[in-house]
């Protein structure tokens, strides 16, 4: 199955993000790919992307990744709402609990 995900490049605290088309079981990094569709450098935002070859690839079937999902989004490639991609706080995703009443204490009838 192809997928398009980020190929990080750069050096270390200056990240920077190829766009691939690549098979999902290779590994993402290090692994082959089969064509580069765009660039990102979140540091300078600079950001290009192949709308063509985009296009092109998620009719063949290939699946964004949930970011590049939204970044295509953002770049108006595709039309479509965005997908919320942080996760969410466990506090907010716990309903409170119902409250335990307390329990009577025993009273000694014998007496």
């Amino acid at each position: 199955m192809l997928v398009i995900r980020f190929f990080r490049i750069g050096k270390r605290n200056q990240p920077s993000f190829k766009i691939v088309v690549t098979d999902k079981r290779r590994a993402p990094r290090g692994g082959r790919f089969v064509e580069e569709v765009g660039f990102l450098s979140p540091l300078t935002k600079k950001k290009s992307l192949k709308a063509e070859r985009v296009k092109y690839w998620i009719s063949k079937g290939a699946k964004p990744s949930d970011t590049v999902y939204n970044l295509l989004i953002s770049e108006k490639i595709i039309e479509a709402k965005k997908i919320d991609v942080h996760k969410k706080s466990k506090k907010k995703q716990e309903q409170p609990k119902e409250e335990i009443k307390p329990k009577e204490p025993a009273v000694d009838k014998s007496v």
